[in-house]
């Protein structure tokens, strides 16, 4: 019988054993005891694992373990398709790398500033984790220097290829040294993702990771679709829930802050758990939230790696994790030892392919909840007001008070009632018993017999993924970005540019449209005011967007159609025409080999002579409109 694998005998340094051991962590996943012995003797890796089997840890701990911490140059470089990943990655880089000197970690990602990002590159990081975009800029601008690159990951390479990067993944890849270590890590196969592989990965050692169910019966699970609310809405959920002691998950470490402290107004007993914390804070913070001096605690995941608290009944997803065991690790800090457990979900409009994953990954069923209402909390503040006065009851001065109330409904000639009901009024002021409604506007669609329905219904999703179908009634609006065709622009470089500055899942960016000068594309309806003016400053091909919302007529018209393809980009130039030609993509090219010009739709008519008049039209607004549409 061979002996199970640790993390002592993966031949990992000691300093990282010591960073591994403190974080909680107790023995290699599946595809961690796989990947560490491969990636230790530098070969290349192709790991096929659904998101969420650990293999963050699987290629950082290993790659981290050969890096020369004398060289103050680039040595790993990791993509993900969305800056919230990167993030997540180089923190776990970060506390893996907690006692090894002289490491640096920086992520390089749309959205944050160039300086910043400048500056921690001049002092030298050894391991970078950038989404394609971003790199692209600093590899353009000569502002980062690979040719000292030992290691190249792919992450989720997959969903890089659905978001449309996999050619700027291609363009960076052909900048890096020819002699380095390749990883790639998908959770499917498609044939662009193998052939990357066959070209770029030398000998690859294949891991296969099936993934099992991992949560638990003692768990209840729900999700709430959240709204711009959700502040308000953890509040209302951790009043209205019974539970000893909770925690809330988010995804970064100010978040962390900022939450606790929005709580703590509110009245509870909450405080931050994050990587920024030293040992010490971290561990007084975990004592307190045992002895009871402390009910919450606003958690990322790989603060709470390893915490076990017997109190812990209720777990919140304030922010849903992108990736899938990363949640089942959230969930399964309630629920032990045969205790119950409840995890809640907070899920947006643009996450509930995430929540899919999740399902998928789990194979559970996650539940629908309604925000609870303000009915359900009036009653829990109300019990708590009666314990409260059941409790001042044994007051050693309950007869003194007794005495002065008695008085004051004399002077006053008030009933018992009206006086109760007077010093009631005085004494929930900082804490109301009447609570209002929150308002949520929900966006319904009706079915053609009248009926209504959630109008991104999971099933309706599905078949559109499978069978391409338009989805003509989702409300969207048409947006002005500042950029365009004399600027260098592809479709490509807005979809990621949107995807990854707000968080916007590439399935719901609708029509895209580039023009000489300018390019329009369509989102959903009500996008926060403070996601559009952050849309100001974020630049794409060295160029600031200046998103405005369209007010041409035209624009809006196309806007409310919710002119979208599922199932995958397609440009309206590409297919096969009725006299058997072929349109060509974006390029432009035309099978007599000549070069087609893109035109604005204000400018002439030039077309060549031998082409009949009507044709000629059809075609130039064929031309003149790349329109591209996303599952």
């Amino acid at each position: 019988m061979s002996e199970p694998v640790t993390f002592e005998s993966l031949d990992l340094s000691p300093a990282i054993l010591k960073a591994v051991e403190e974080l909680g962590y107790q023995s290699p996943s599946e595809i961690q005891a796989q990947c560490i012995p491969l990636l230790l003797e530098r070969k290349d890796v192709l790991g096929l694992a659904q998101t969420g089997t650990g293999k963050t840890a699987a290629f950082a701990l290993p790659l981290l373990n050969n890096v020369d911490a004398s060289v103050k140059q680039p040595q790993i470089l990791v993509l993900t398709p969305t800056r919230e990943l990167a993030l997540q990655v180089a923190e776990a880089f970060e506390q893996y790398a907690k006692y090894t000197r002289g490491v640096e970690v920086l992520a390089l990602y749309g959205g944050q500033s160039y300086g910043v990002q400048l500056s921690a590159l001049r002092r030298g990081a050894q391991i970078i984790v950038a989404t394609p975009g971003r790199l692209i800029d600093h590899i353009n601008r000569k502002t980062i220097d690979l040719s000292n690159l030992n290691a190249l990951v792919l992450d989720e390479a997959d969903e890089m290829l659905r978001m449309g990067f996999i050619d700027d993944v291609e363009n960076i890849m052909e900048k890096t040294p020819e002699e380095k270590q390749t990883c790639l890590f998908s959770a499917t196969m498609p044939k662009q993702i193998q052939s990357i592989c066959s070209k770029y990965l030398d000998n690859a050692e294949q891991v296969k990771i099936t993934p099992r169910n991992s949560t638990v019966d003692t768990i209840e699970q729900v999700y709430w679709r959240a709204t711009t609310h959700k502040n308000k809405a953890i509040v209302r959920f951790l009043e209205a829930e019974d539970y000893d002691a909770s925690i809330v998950f988010v995804r970064t470490r100010n978040d962390t802050v900022q939450l606790a402290e929005l709580l703590e107004r509110e009245g509870f007993s909450a405080a931050p758990l994050n990587g920024d914390m030293n040992q010490q804070a971290r561990e007084r913070t975990v004592e307190r939230l045992k002895s009871g001096l402390l009910d919450i605690v606003i958690a990322t995941d790989v603060a709470a790696r390893g915490l076990d608290v017997d109190r812990l009944s209720l777990v919140i997803n304030y922010d849903i994790p992108q990736d899938s065991e990363a949640y089942v690790h959230r969930i399964g800090r309630t629920g032990r030892a045969g205790r119950k457990g409840k995890a809640i979900l907070f899920v947006k409009g643009n996450e509930r392919y995430l929540l899919r994953n999740i399902m998928r990954h789990t194979r559970s069923d996650i539940e629908q909840v309604e925000l609870p209402s303000a009915k359900i909390v009036e009653q829990k503040r109300i019990e708590a007001l009666q314990n409260k006065l059941s409790m001042s009851l044994d007051h050693k001065d309950i007869e003194f008070f007794s005495e002065v109330a008695q008085g004051l409904g004399e002077k006053l000639e008030l009933s018992q009632e009206q006086l109760a009901a007077a010093l009631l009024c005085l004494a929930q002021q900082q804490s109301p018993l009447k609570v209002e409604e929150i308002k949520v506007q929900q966006r319904e669609r009706r079915d053609r017999d009248g009926n209504r329905g959630d109008r991104r219904d999971d099933r309706r999703g599905e078949r559109g993924d499978r069978k391409g179908r338009r989805n003509s009634s989702a409300p969207m609006d048409t947006y002005r970005i500042e950029v365009g065709r004399e600027h260098g622009v592809q479709v490509k470089n807005i979809v990621g540019a949107i995807a990854n500055e707000a968080d916007i899942s590439s399935k719901f960016i609708g029509e895209i449209r580039l023009f000489d000068e300018h390019s329009t594309v369509q989102l959903p309806q009500d996008m926060p005011a403070e996601t559009l003016t952050h849309f100001q400053g974020v630049h794409i091909c060295q160029r600031p967007m200046k998103m405005t919302k369209s007010t041409h007529p035209a624009d809006q018209a196309r806007g409310n159609g919710g002119n979208r393809r599922e199932g995958g980009r397609r440009f309206e130039e590409r297919g096969e025409r009725r006299d058997g030609g072929r349109r060509f993509e974006e390029r432009g090219e035309r099978r007599d080999g000549g070069k087609r010009s893109f035109r604005d739709p204000r400018s002439d008519k030039r077309r060549d002579g031998n082409r009949d008049g009507n044709r000629d039209n059809r075609r130039k607004n064929s031309n003149e409109r790349n329109e591209i549409n996303f599952s």
